[in-house]
């Protein structure tokens, strides 16, 4: 992993070092928590930096049999990084491994593979470096890695008091956006629906006791969120369902649902598409940008979901396409003039052609790729699966018009991802033009590189 790590030609070296790696991070999604960056929190040691809250590494670890209480549980952070080093050297073709040498080389300048053997001196240079070094806490690495903006996951009732914070914060000239993440009024199937609006309401200062005074409530948040500088709104939706139904079969759903009655999977379908459509018509309304994650299946493991919770390392690739459903949605939302600037990602990667096709058939003039593919998300987020995303965009698309790479992380160190994908983006134009199937012009194709990595997200979201 030198210099020219994942770049196969002089001319993929060129278009990395001129025009890719010097381009500022617009990082328009991740899961970093405001207070942190706010509070400047200093880690301790690799441990809390990197396995406090990564199932990419819990996965890993499960994998190779080591015991939970190496990996979430009660061992000491020393014992939890030696379970991970021991494991890391058999992740021979995972990102993971990559992206921790990657780390370990642009935060810590260490060059040694991290194994059983290299665990010790590593973890004593590394925790000596997070305890002492100011670019190694949360604003410092932001700075080092040359992020000018970057957006947050925030629920509806999140007061945002951390982005105001920030934002009249002097000190700290990086731009930290609030992202509208609505997924708890979707959920309204789940046990705790009700409390959730409860709380919604107690925010709003007014009791949602009706479909009526919650699409008022949230209008209420959106502006709130816009004030904010809120750009986009994130939906983890799951399985997306084309279920139209009227207002008034809507709101005999919602209060079913507040009064603790049991909601058929039927209505909790055409409750999420009247929300998805109401709450689309705002954003574009706002001018905002509307995310969409589908193809997945979550908390496989029963066991596990209930001894930790979500997001822990127990979700799973969802076989089953969403995307004629995909295609009903967004024709619905054009039709009524409601279909904002639309990223679609799908964990599932049969999913890249449908998505890029579909995505092709809602343009706008004066946008270029107003609905598109987002970046190769989770279980594609791997070399093999960035190189097939780009494929795919640029067959059926305009490659050109890509607003390439976010982090999409809950960890500070995950800037290299950037890195990881720029690299990998600069190398399959090399290989195009060298094939014979492009030109060789070293300049247009680092205008390409730039506007990707750059240029394009900063147009599309307005930065």
């Amino acid at each position: 992993m030198d210099k020219d790590f994942l770049l196969e030609s002089s001319l993929a070296q060129k278009l990395y070092f001129d025009f890719a790696k010097s381009k500022p991070i617009l990082d328009y999604h991740s899961h970093i928590n405001p207070s942190e960056i706010y509070e400047n929190k200093r880690f301790n040691n690799l441990t809390e930096a990197w396995l406090g809250a990564d199932h990419y590494k819990w996965r890993l670890m499960r994998s190779c049999g080591i015991e939970e209480d190496y990996i979430t549980g009660n061992a000491s952070p020393w014992e939890k990084f030696k379970a991970f080093a021991q494991v890391l050297p058999r992740a021979a073709g995972n990102p993971v491994y990559h992206w921790a040498h990657l780390e370990l080389q642009r935060f810590f300048d260490c060059k040694t593979p991290l194994c059983s053997d290299t665990a010790r001196d590593i973890w004593e240079l590394t925790s000596e470096r997070l305890r002492t070094d100011e670019n190694l806490t949360p604003r410092g690495i932001i700075k080092h890695m040359n992020v000018e903006a970057l957006v947050t996951t925030d629920d509806p009732a999140d007061t945002l008091e951390w982005h105001q914070k920030l934002a009249a914060d002097s000190s700290f000239d990086v731009t930290v956006l609030p992202c509208w993440r609505p997924d708890a009024v979707f959920s309204i199937e789940a046990d705790g629906f009700s409390g959730y609006i409860s709380k919604l309401g107690d925010i709003v200062g007014s009791k949602i006791k009706s479909f009526d005074e919650l699409k008022a409530a949230l209008q209420g948040r959106l502006e709130y969120f816009n004030k904010n500088g809120c750009k986009a709104a994130d939906h983890g939706v799951g399985n997306l369902v084309y279920a139209p139904a009227s207002e008034n079969e809507i709101a005999a759903v919602f209060r079913k649902a507040l009064g603790g009655e049991c909601i058929t999977t039927d209505e909790a379908d055409k409750f999420r598409f009247y929300l998805l459509c109401f709450l689309a018509g705002e954003y574009t309304r706002l001018g905002w940008v509307m995310e969409l994650h589908l193809g997945v299946l979550r908390n496989i493991n029963n066991i596990m979901y209930k001894k930790l919770g979500a997001n822990t390392g127990f979700d799973a690739i969802n076989p089953q396409s969403a995307v004629c459903d995909l295609a009903l949605v967004l024709d619905a939302l054009n039709t009524k003039g409601a279909l904002p600037k639309t990223l679609i990602f799908s964990a599932n990667p049969n999913d890249n052609a449908a998505i890029n096709t579909i995505a092709n058939s809602f343009n706008e003039v004066g946008i270029k790729s107003k609905v598109q593919q987002g970046s190769a998300w989770w279980f594609n987020d791997t070399l093999d699966g960035m190189e097939n995303q780009l494929i795919s965009f640029a067959e059926y698309g305009v490659l050109s018009n890509f607003i390439g790479m976010l982090t999409d992380s809950r960890s500070f160190l995950s800037y290299v991802r950037h890195e990881y994908f720029r690299r990998i983006l600069c190398n399959q134009l090399g290989r195009l033009a060298l094939g014979g199937k492009y030109p060789d012009d070293a300049l247009f194709l680092g205008s390409i590189v730039e506007d990707i990595c750059y240029n394009n997200v900063k147009e599309y979201f307005g930065f």
